[in-house]
């Protein structure tokens, strides 16, 4: 009987002892308050009573740095939310670290983010903290990266959730980018109304270009006519001004299809068969009977 009673108790005491690692986790084992050994995920027997195991989870974690009010560097009161990503290291170190060098580092994170958050905002206006929330994120996560290094901490990422402006100066705020987007808008608008002008101008500069330059070939067209008639008149007409003036009439009243009946052997008739390449035909003489 008392061997069962032994059995019952050795294998309480073995159950009780038995602790089991999982993977997003590691341990740390203390035997009497102190620390003896570093648990990995899997199984674990500890002395019950004696021995503690505390297990550290080393996955991604999220803590909000609760919304507060600032006093940007205006004197504008904001409230800033913000969002903190970490994790606790995997090796032996780090989270014997996270374990006795900071007491409760979720806690310690939350309120460093938010002093680190008035200290840089506190330093910008208004303005400039809502344009720059790049150079924001970037300096929270360098100080807390900093500072949290002895806690065997890894700052992952941080994110700047919002940065909201009292409801009047958020309406001024609003009012003021309509402005600005509605003047945008109007200098836009010139200066297409400007870019059509220049085009129509141009445009109309081409088309006078395009006259001037029909009436010049014109001109010269009918400058060559009167230098050929001139050429005309000085071979033919030298000394016959009286058969010129004929000429012209008969072409004047050829223009309007009109017949007009010449002497075939008129010396008009001969000159405008020189001037179309037409030789008169000479008339031949009548036989005389008997030839």
């Amino acid at each position: 009987m008392a061997y069962i009673i032994i059995a019952v108790v050795v294998v309480l005491i073995f159950l009780s002892g038995i602790r089991i690692v999982r993977p997003t986790h590691r341990g740390l084992v203390e035997t009497l308050g102190k620390y003896t050994s570093f648990a990995s995920p899997g199984f674990h027997w500890i002395v019950p009573v004696i021995q503690k195991l505390y297990q550290v989870n080393i996955t991604e974690q999220m803590v909000n740095a609760d919304p507060q009010v600032i006093i940007t560097n205006d004197n504008l009161n904001a409230t800033v939310d913000a969002q903190v990503y970490f994790k606790v290291r995997q090796d032996e170190e780090s989270v014997k670290a996270s374990m006795y060098n900071a007491d409760n580092y979720y806690y310690q994170i939350v309120n460093l983010a938010r002093t680190t958050l008035r200290n840089i905002i506190g330093t910008m206006s208004l303005r400039s903290a809502n344009s720059e929330r790049g150079v924001i994120n970037t300096e929270l996560h360098k100080t807390l990266e900093s500072e949290t290094r002895n806690w065997g901490i890894l700052i992952t990422r941080t994110e700047l959730k919002e940065i909201d402006p009292p409801k009047d100066v958020q309406e001024t705020m609003n009012k003021v980018v309509k402005a600005e987007n509605e003047k945008i808008a109007a200098i836009d608008f010139a200066t297409a109304t400007e870019t059509a002008a220049d085009g129509q101008k141009r445009a109309e500069i081409k088309k006078a270009e395009g006259v001037k330059q029909a009436k010049i070939l014109a001109a010269e067209g009918e400058a060559q006519a009167i230098r050929l008639v001139n050429e005309a008149a000085q071979q033919y007409f030298v000394g016959n001004a009286q058969l010129l003036r004929e000429l012209q009439a008969v072409e004047t009243a050829l223009k309007n299809n009109a017949k007009i009946v010449v002497p075939a052997d008129s010396q008009l008739v001969n000159l405008v068969g020189e001037l179309s390449g037409i030789l008169p035909v000479e008339k031949k003489a009548p036989r005389e009977p008997g030839a």
